[in-house]
């Protein structure tokens, strides 16, 4: 049953959808192929066929996550285990219930479309999912962004979750205690994921993504927002970010392996990707700077998110009328060095990578393993001017662990497994800001691609080990004094600055803002790692 369709009758016979009580559906269709799915899609009016062969797809009003429709379903295991708060709502049982009726109600008279597939490369800890969709351009979704049951194992799939995506049925706040029409909840006790509201395919990514935070970690096993790759020495290295810092950017590299773009596992064995692609932003994307991702965006099996078409096919990424978030769905071995088996070793870098926009950061600073467990908690970036309504100046974010709304536990838990696998396997760590410098946004210059590749690749070669370093003053790193193909004065942002008594009030004005946030994890780490913060800022557990 790797393809085709299976009708109402069939359905009703099959146990494989009795999680979801869907029997009343009109047409099922199982695991449909890339050129299956990419027919239907374009027959059904979901999609457009582009020059040089992706998809293009429209996801409506919403083309981004919904940070403020994601939930959890109470009960006793996860009262005890999640991290509530903004990022991970409750839900009651009953509330889930209800919702799940009203969707079993609305799929009565269409058609259905199911993915099996798996998350994470390394068989010892994959986990089965099933992914059941009303439309065929978010069921090829789920077939590209995750590793796909082949052969016997697909015959004899049982998912391990199951996530029910109907981007067209809208939740009622009054009636299902929602914060709005869209919703995406997790149920760990029935292991069941509800998604309506919203076209915006990464919600389906995310989900499972959340669902793995929750389940590796108990397993003794670090689950990380961020991209991976091998070099030529077998030498593994992992680029930790949030969006816009350039993680996916700096992990496609033409001489190394990519492992993966943006969530991994690392365990006893080494890094493993959770995924089977890519989800990168496309916007602005240059031939020149980013060859491997841009020639993805011109064939067949890729899906592109919001990307503007002009008059016969041809693409205009750099048009962001529709949203700044525009984004291409891809395989992992659309890229030609990729790595065939998503796993590495043990890392030997982890880079951490910031846009300060406040133009303060050294381009590149060594971390001790306390300080690395500190940046790894704050996980800090700036949004620049212009970005949202109302922010007229650099505004400072922290995401603990680079991904908070992913964090199904506390974030010191993951942060003490990161510290551990640190030690244990003595992984270099740097900070590299691909921000600004002699200046903030609006007065400064945004650090050339070329220097940070520079700097990367320095991190990465091992030369940097041991070389001659300053210790910034406001920050406490080791900021090395020179580094092959970078220019020394911009190693040392005061200098960059034409006033740096302006330079020194906003280092400390941002080293304030790492103390105040710092507070919320204080009291789950140890003295060491509360001291590796700002100089002369010592944080007290609250």
């Amino acid at each position: 049953m790797n393809s085709g369709i299976m009708n109402t009758v069939g359905a009703h016979a099959s146990p494989k959808l009795a999680v979801l009580g869907t029997n009343g559906a009109r047409n099922v269709w199982w695991n449909l192929t890339t050129a299956q799915l990419y027919e239907q899609s374009i027959g059904r009016g979901e999609a457009r066929l582009a020059h040089g062969g992706p998809l293009v797809v429209r996801t409506g009003s919403h083309t981004g996550r919904s940070p403020k429709d994601k939930y959890i379903v109470s009960s006793p295991e996860t009262e005890a285990n999640v991290w509530w708060g903004p990022h991970n709502g409750r839900l009651t049982e009953d509330r889930f219930d209800n919702l799940l009726r009203r969707m079993q109600a609305y799929v009565a008279d269409k058609d259905l479309f199911v993915q099996d597939v798996y998350a994470g490369a390394d068989a010892a800890t994959r986990l089965p999912v099933r992914v059941v969709t009303e439309t065929a351009w978010h069921s090829l979704f789920a077939h590209t962004m995750f590793i796909r049951s082949q052969g016997a194992e697909a015959e004899t799939f049982e998912p391990g979750f199951t996530v029910f995506q109907l981007p067209y049925f809208h939740a009622d706040p009054d009636r299902d205690g929602t914060n709005s029409d869209v919703f995406v909840i997790i149920n760990f006790e029935r292991k069941l994921v509800l998604i309506g509201g919203t076209q915006y395919a990464g919600e389906i990514k995310k989900s499972v993504f959340t669902i793995m935070n929750y389940l590796l970690p108990r397993c003794g096993v670090l689950s990380m927002h961020a991209s991976a790759n091998i070099g030529p020495e077998g030498d593994c290295a992992v680029f930790f970010g949030l969006s816009g810092t350039g993680k996916t950017t700096l992990s496609a590299d033409a001489s190394r392996k990519l492992i993966g773009d943006d969530e991994h596992g690392w365990s006893d064995s080494g890094i493993f990707n959770l995924e089977g692609g890519c989800y990168a932003k496309v916007i602005h994307l240059s031939e020149a700077a980013e060859p491997e991702i841009f020639s993805t965006t011109h064939r067949f099996g890729t899906i592109l998110e919001n990307v503007a078409m002009r008059q016969g096919g041809t693409l205009d990424l750099d048009d962001a009328e529709l949203t700044e978030n525009t984004r291409a769905a891809y395989p992992l071995d659309f890229i030609d060095n990729a790595e065939p088996s998503k796993q590495g070793g043990h890392p030997k870098t982890i880079i951490m990578l910031t846009c300060d926009a406040f133009g303060v950061l050294p381009p590149i600073a060594r971390l001790t393993p306390q300080q690395a467990m500190y940046q790894f908690l704050s996980g800090y970036t700036a949004k620049v001017a212009g970005t949202e309504a109302g922010v007229t100046e650099p505004t400072a974010t922290f995401s603990p662990c680079f991904g908070a709304p992913f964090m199904a536990l506390r974030p010191a838990e993951y942060a003490h497994l990161l510290g551990d696998r640190i030690a244990k396997h003595d992984t270099r760590v740097y900070l590299i800001n691909t921000g600004w410098f002699g200046g903030g946004y609006g007065v400064g210059k945004r650090i050339p691609i070329q220097a940070t590749r520079a700097l990367v690749n320095a991190a990465l070669s091992g030369s940097l080990d041991g070389s001659p370093s300053r210790l910034d003053p406001t920050f406490g790193f080791e900021v090395p004094l020179s580094v092959p193909g970078v220019p020394e004065d911009l190693l040392d942002p005061r200098k960059s600055w034409p006033d740096a008594g302006a330079y020194d009030a906003r280092a400390t004005d941002l080293a304030h803002r790492f103390t105040e946030n710092f507070k919320l994890y204080a009291g789950d780490v140890s003295p060491a790692v509360r001291a590796a913060g700002p100089v002369g800022t010592p944080v007290v557990p609250g």
